[in-house]
């Protein structure tokens, strides 16, 4: 399994998940894009050791601890998913009219959208993987 994603989706030499990417009109990535991806490319995001070390505690701790892991995860895929849609649409509303911006980092919408694919692919990868360990039943006496 692989901690780094290695994208091979490209425009003018950059990756999915650089700023200039957007900026120079790549491609913006549905969701289940991004996910399907993430589960080819065997990503297990940074927290994979973190979540191996709850796989390794006996239950029912461990359950109880994948299960909790899994809301939050959840929650923040949630939240990254409605801003990235936000700044897609700001995206293809300013190539439509066919402006580019150049805003501060903090505001700046290539900036934003390349910052929530990979928060997107880290959620994607650690929901995959606890989902993983939630169909395997642990060790119930150590």
């Amino acid at each position: 399994m692989k901690r780094h994603l290695q994208t091979h989706i490209t425009h003018e030499g950059y990756s999915v998940g650089h700023y200039w990417y957007y900026r120079l009109g790549g491609s913006i990535l549905k969701p289940k894009a991004i996910r399907g991806y993430v589960i080819a490319a065997r990503f297990t995001g940074y927290m994979a050791e973190d979540i191996d070390a709850v796989d390794r505690m006996d239950e029912p701790a461990r359950s109880t601890k994948l299960r909790a892991m899994k809301a939050k995860v959840a929650g923040d895929i949630t939240s990254d998913l409605s801003r990235y849609r936000e700044v897609a649409s700001e995206i293809r509303n300013l190539r439509r009219a066919g402006l580019t911006v150049d805003r501060s980092a903090t505001n700046c919408p290539y900036l934003s959208i390349s910052l929530k694919f990979a928060h997107l692919s880290n959620g994607f990868a650690h929901l995959n993987r606890i989902n993983e360990l939630l169909t395997r039943q642990g060790d119930l006496f150590g």
